[in-house]
């Protein structure tokens, strides 16, 4: 099973530079317990790299929990139930978190 870091060292493989033209965001990602940390994803010019550690700015910061994230890259949790149950926290920008979902392949 893959690890929460896993998730994030593939991130950028499985970025869709066609579904964020146009977007320019720093996204920090911070997942708590076993297998967590915190990642941040800069998102610009149609390419996306994932480095460890907080971001200085983000536009948009997630909280969740390390299984919460697993199960959501899984299939298991769609992101919207985990949201509406608190267990995704969102702070920013509302319309790049609603488009997250298309802009990488699961």
């Amino acid at each position: 099973m893959a690890t929460v870091k896993d998730t994030f060292d593939a991130m950028p493989g499985r970025f869709r530079s066609d579904k964020a033209a146009g977007t320019s965001a720093v996204i920090q990602y911070d997942v708590s317990g076993e297998g967590g940390g915190t990642w941040h994803a800069v998102i610009k010019d149609g390419t996306c790299t994932v480095k460890t550690g907080p971001a200085t700015s983000p536009n948009l910061a997630l909280q969740i929990a390390a299984q919460d994230w697993l199960d959501m890259l899984s299939g298991k949790q769609s992101g919207q139930m985990l949201f509406m149950s608190g267990k995704l926290k969102v702070k920013g920008d509302m319309g790049l978190a609603m488009k997250l979902g298309s802009m990488f392949q699961m």
